[in-house]
C-alpha cells in the first residue's frame, strides 16, 4: 500500500483524524497540544497519527492536503485545517457541530 493509499484509508475509515506532532498524551508542539485540548473539550472521538513516527507520511500529507503545516485535522474526510482554524471554529461553536455531524463525539 502506497503512502497516499494509507492516508486515504485513514481519512476514509475514521470520521475524525488528527495528524499531529506527538500524541494526545505527549504532544510535541504547542499547536498540536492546543488542538488536542480543543478536541478533548468537544469530547471528540478521533484517531491521531504521530507524523514523527512516519517521515514518508509526513512529507506526502503536505502534498495530499496542499497544507504545509501540522497539525492537520480532518472531519468527515475533509481537511478542516490547522490549529488556528480549529481554534476559530471552536470559539464560534461550529467545531462541535461538525464533529457531531460525523459521529465524532463521545456518547
Amino acid at each position: 500500500m502506497s503512502v497516499i493509499e494509507r492516508i486515504k484509508d485513514q481519512i476514509e475509515n475514521n470520521p475524525v483524524v488528527l495528524y499531529m506532532k506527538g500524541s494526545p498524551d505527549f504532544p510535541q508542539c504547542g499547536f498540536s497540544g492546543q488542538t488536542v485540548q480543543i478536541l478533548e473539550a468537544c469530547h471528540a472521538k478521533y484517531k491521531h497519527v504521530n507524523i514523527f513516527e512516519d517521515p514518508e507520511l509526513r512529507e506526502a500529507l503536505k502534498e495530499y492536503s496542499n497544507w504545509p503545516t501540522y497539525p492537520q485535522l480532518y472531519v468527515g474526510g475533509e481537511l478542516v485545517g490547522g490549529c488556528d482554524i480549529v481554534t476559530d471554529l471552536y470559539q464560534k461553536g461550529e467545531l462541535a457541530k461538525m464533529l457531531a455531524a460525523v459521529g465524532g463525539v463521545e456518547e
